[in-house]
């Protein structure tokens, strides 16, 4: 190899791992883990989106008030939960969210039609949903630590005769 050719294939090795850092450090900013954990809902893909939550952590629901702990029991008792009763369902990132160093607040739509039984045994209405929400999410090291969902329960309750 001359000596050209040797700093031409050094400068090409640099660059590619320079793009490969920006890109592994892009993929983990908060909002591309947000949007990446959304498309893995929008896919009907629980296990997916599970893998974009931290081990530990705290998913919290307003309307129901106790917050899952831990990403099993947020897996099956939300993420499962929900695109099992729903399983046409689609999560829509409203407007611009705000974005800081760890964190991302979004408002949002939710829609579906709940052909399936909920996690409480509740039967099926067959009745569309359009829900609007506001999520915080703080991710760190790529996952997702905490996520806090604020939504109106009784027009939930309201739009699927509940």
């Amino acid at each position: 190899m001359t000596h050209v050719h040797h700093r031409l294939a050094t400068g090409l090795l640099l660059a590619a791992t320079l793009l490969a850092t920006g890109l592994a450090q892009a993929a983990n900013d908060p909002l591309s883990v947000v949007r990446a954990y959304m498309a893995a809902w929008n896919a009907h893909n629980a296990n997916l989106a599970a893998s974009y939550l931290d081990y530990e952590v705290t998913y919290y629901d307003a309307s129901v008030g106790t917050p899952q702990q831990g990403v099993v029991v947020a897996r099956d008792n939300v993420i499962k939960a929900f695109i099992n009763a729903f399983p046409d369902c689609q999560w829509t990132m409203d407007g611009k969210p705000l974005v800081d160093r760890d964190g991302v607040a979004f408002q949002w739509t939710f829609t579906g039609t709940n052909t399936g039984a909920f996690a409480d045994g509740t039967k099926a209405t067959g009745k569309p949903l359009v829900l609007h929400g506001l999520t915080l999410i703080r991710v760190k090291q790529g996952k997702i630590v905490y996520q806090g969902d604020y939504y109106d329960a009784l027009g939930f309750n309201k739009q699927l005769g509940l």
